[in-house]
């Protein structure tokens, strides 16, 4: 069959697949399409599987081929929105840049930062070709590092009724409609490279923290809370409890170099601040004491080390470089510079003349030089 020559029957036929493809293929995260199918040679995805029958090749093939305004279908609209890079697109269609939205970062880390994380997925694409395109679609296909994260975060948090599209936009027009945004996103994956040596590079960080991911999209749910987008807020935080196991109120105030590690179980409430350079294990709280509204939950400063399952329950002050041991439930105030260990906690070297941390709690992750100071800890 020549597939070169359509009568109205089988034009209507190739672009009600064309659709339909586009809709399908979304799902699996391919490249844009601005003509015929073309993919990097480098990083092709296993097409046969896409589309296991030659004939839906030629006649998706053919249609790439065939200018849109030749195909006149009454009352058929071939007219679609425009996909974010990373997704399929109308062979006619054009990628619509948000407002004010630089292709191409001008901060030095950034741009760095954005460089390694492009070679290390070409790297791991040629060591896993199995990777190949998922790394192109969320990563190399993508102009800056926040068209990729909000691509990704998209796609993490979409669900039937909330689309991935609409979160790409969301996430893309927060990140670049404010600096302090993309600043905060490059210190955060800078955290989780240096301070975990789990981290085994900065891609894989962005793709596969929960914890970084988790905290890049409260940052976006807690700028629309301040806009008085509360029920977009309040809707997203839920989607980032569901999916990532990661509890941050909309309001909750966060600083950069943020490194929540493993994250799970981790509980922020309402009017919690958390300064610049912390780290947050998992099982973390930071909450209220009962049912009394206002400002109720911890402030904790700059450099601060949270341990794994620790409690901090009231509006209490968790000073600048102090730690929490582990388990500890807290209840006062932690004075900078000072480590809290035990239910309740209590200051290592005693509440009169506490010892005092010669490191950034924050940035060292030493969860257990206290120990030889720590008199009661006994086996």
């Amino acid at each position: 069959m020549d597939h070169t020559i359509f009568n109205k029957q089988q034009t209507h036929y190739v672009v009600l697949l064309h659709m339909a493809l586009n809709l399908h293929l979304h799902s699996f995260n391919l490249i844009s399409i601005k003509k015929p199918m073309t993919f990097s040679p480098k990083f092709s995805p296993p097409i046969h599987r896409i589309f296991p029958h030659s004939s839906t090749l030629d006649h998706f093939s053919t249609l790439c081929s065939i200018n849109q305004q030749e195909i006149n279908t009454p009352g058929l609209s071939t007219d679609h929105p425009a996909m974010p890079a990373g997704e399929l697109i109308s062979p006619s269609s054009t990628v619509v840049l948000p407002p004010q939205c630089p292709v191409e970062s001008h901060d030095d880390d950034e741009t760095w930062v954005w460089g390694q994380i492009k070679a290390e997925a070409r790297r791991d694409a040629e060591s896993e070709p199995a990777l190949a395109s998922y790394l192109y679609s969320t990563i190399l296909s993508h102009s800056s590092l926040a068209r990729s994260l909000s691509f990704h975060l998209g796609n993490k948090l979409c669900s039937s009724t909330l689309l991935s599209t609409l979160l790409y936009d969301l996430f893309l027009n927060a990140l670049c409609s404010d600096v302090s945004l993309r600043a905060a996103v490059v210190a955060d994956l800078r955290a989780a490279r240096v301070r975990d040596p789990a981290c085994v590079s900065f891609c894989h960080c962005l793709l596969n923290y929960k914890g970084f991911l988790a905290c890049q999209a409260h940052r976006v749910t807690h700028k629309l809370w301040n806009q008085q987008r509360r029920p977009m807020a309040l809707a997203l935080h839920a989607r980032i409890s569901d999916v990532f196991s990661v509890d941050i109120h909309p309001a909750a105030t966060i600083g950069k170099g943020i490194l929540f590690d493993h994250a799970t179980g981790v509980v922020i409430g309402e009017t919690a601040v958390i300064g610049n350079n912390c780290s947050i294990l998992h099982h973390v709280t930071l909450g209220g004491t009962g049912k009394v509204g206002g400002d109720r939950h911890p402030k904790v400063g700059d450099g601060v080390l949270i341990g794994a399952g620790a409690t901090i329950l009231g509006n209490v002050k968790i000073g600048d470089g102090a730690k929490i041991g582990a388990g500890s439930v807290v209840l006062i105030d932690v004075p900078p510079r000072t480590t809290a260990v035990g239910n309740p906690a209590r200051l290592v070297g005693g509440k009169e003349k506490p010892s005092e941390n010669q490191d950034v709690p924050g940035e060292s992750m030493d969860h257990t030089s206290f120990m030889s100071q720590w008199s009661d800890y006994i086996i």
